[in-house]
């Protein structure tokens, strides 16, 4: 039961599913498709493999886990270049909450904080 699993999607509910996937595109350069005329409206963000969908939370507000639970992210998207990565989202003014360092869990990361205020992490496990 070798490599069942094959990748993952973060889902995010966001008050203003338009804002927030302009943001997406404009500063962390995702390409977004829209599906807002379906059953379950969402839309799908896409860089490189990773997927992002949205979807409206019906104008309740997003609650970051460091909120909800003292500590912790809100996504963690695995990452290659983490220089380059991190060079583009400073040109385009994202917000840092900490640059790329190496953590004391043998990873290379940096954090952002999105327009909805979640803090999402770019990196690798080192060893």
């Amino acid at each position: 039961m070798n490599n069942i699993l094959l990748e993952s999607h973060s889902i995010f509910g966001t008050p203003d599913i338009i804002e927030t996937s302009a943001y997406y595109e404009q500063k962390l350069g995702f390409r977004a498709i829209s599906y807002l005329d379906t059953q379950e409206p969402h839309i799908c963000l896409y860089r490189d493999s990773t997927e992002i969908i949205l979807t409206d939370s019906g104008g309740r507000p997003v609650i970051p886990n460091r909120e909800l639970y003292g500590y912790g992210y809100d996504a963690y998207f695995i990452t290659r270049n983490q220089d380059a990565l991190q060079d583009a989202l400073e040109a385009a003014g994202v917000k840092f909450i900490r640059k790329l360092t190496d953590t004391d869990y043998g990873n290379r990361d940096f954090v952002i904080e999105d327009i909805d205020g979640r803090w999402i992490a770019f990196g690798i496990k080192q060893s």
